[in-house]
Parts: C-alpha cells; sequence; structure tokens
C-alpha cells in the first residue's frame, strides 16, 4: 500500500499539474474510440502495452477476458458492453488474451478450483473453449496446451459477442470491428487473429502462432 499512495503523490504533484488542461477536458465527458477486453491479471497493463492516454481507451476486465452470450450472466459484462457500443459508440472491439493465463488453467483442469465455486462456476462458460481444445488437440499439453486454449478462448469471445443486440446491430451496419488479439508477455508481442491464415500474426514484427 506505501508503493500505491507514493504513486498517487506522484501522480497528484507531478502529472496531474502538468495535464491539467487534459483532465478539465475529460472532466466533461469520455469518447473512446475502442473497448479492450482484457484479463484481470495484474501483469496486463492496457496504458503501457498500447501507449495510450486517459480517455482513448474503455476497458472490461474479468478473469480470462470471457464475454458471456447475451443473456447467459447476471455479470456486468453486458451492461459496460452495451453502453461502450450504444451510448460511447466505440468503432472496435478488442478481446485480449494473453500468455500464462491463470484462469485458462483453470478452465483446462477445473478440478484444481473446485475449493473457489464462484470461480468454477465463472469457468464453465469457457467449456466451448475447453471442448475445442482437449477434443482437437489431445497431442498437445502443458505450455503448448495452454497457449492453443488461449488462442481459441479469444476467438469464442468474438462469437459471444454477436449475440449481444447492441453489437450485432452495429455490425450489420458495417461500422464495428471486432479483433481477436493474444499478449505474449515474455516476448512483449501482440499477435492478432488473420482469418485469412487462421494464425495469430504478430501486428508488429513477423512471428505468427497457429491456431489450428
Amino acid at each position: 500500500m506505501k508503493n500505491i499512495l507514493k504513486g498517487l503523490e506522484t501522480f497528484q504533484l507531478t502529472i496531474f499539474e502538468k495535464e491539467q488542461e487534459l483532465f478539465a477536458r475529460l472532466a466533461q465527458g469520455q469518447s473512446p474510440d475502442t473497448l479492450l477486453i482484457t484479463c484481470s491479471d495484474s501483469r496486463i497493463s492496457p496504458d503501457m502495452l498500447l501507449q495510450v492516454r486517459p480517455g482513448e481507451l474503455f476497458v472490461m476486465r474479468n478473469a480470462g477476458n470471457i464475454v458471456p452470450a447475451y443473456g447467459a450472466s447476471n455479470g456486468g459484462e453486458a451492461a459496460a458492453l452495451e453502453f461502450a457500443v450504444a451510448v460511447l459508440g466505440v468503432k472496435d472491439i478488442i478481446v485480449l488474451g494473453h500468455s500464462g493465463c491463470g484462469a485458462l488453467k483453470a478452465v483446462l483442469a477445473p478440478e484444481t478450483v473446485s475449493h473457489l465455486p464462484a470461480l468454477s462456476q465463472w469457468i464453465r462458460q469457457a467449456e466451448a473453449t475447453r471442448r475445442i481444445v482437449v477434443e482437437n488437440h489431445a497431442d498437445l499439453e502443458g505450455a503448448a496446451l495452454l497457449e492453443k486454449a488461449i488462442g481459441h478462448n479469444v476467438l469464442r469471445q468474438l462469437d459471444n459477442l454477436r449475440t449481444h443486440p447492441s453489437v450485432a446491430s452495429r455490425l450489420e451496419r458495417g461500422d464495428l470491428s471486432l479483433h481477436a488479439w493474444c499478449y505474449s508477455i515474455e516476448e512483449g508481442l501482440v499477435r492478432g487473429f488473420n482469418s485469412t491464415t487462421k494464425s495469430f500474426d504478430a501486428l508488429v514484427g513477423e512471428r505468427s502462432t497457429a491456431i489450428r
């Protein structure tokens, strides 16, 4: 907590003082172009990763960057999504998974979190991911299996996004785009899904990861 309070002091005394014009503008409202749906994992820092300023990114976070299908959950995800799409009018939605995701480890081995009832119930919404990976990639195990699951999981969330009326309406109009990204913490790379090659290709750089 001492580090947190020290950071707050630094923000108030240095950053806020230098950026008063920005914060005065932000106090009047927000108009982000992008909704980022990512994991609650403390290693993911959207502002650092994407180098955005306050007001540029609307962020929704939860364990495993899961988007429940419309009507499937009473959580706040549907409300945040609807607000971002129908009120703020974001133009892009990014679902960002990441390497070493603990939630996806639990999806693949649900028995390891059986003592955590809330988490166990939450990850059941990623059952499609588990079935796809386990039944179609029996040759993989460990880190390779987890990497495959992380990729498939972000793609399944795009499927779920399309079930939400606000998203479906905007997609029909052609003024909203969906993106599936995976962030490799150890490499500092973000790969985006290429529907032509069926692989995750580095958005900056040349390395790719096949999803098949």
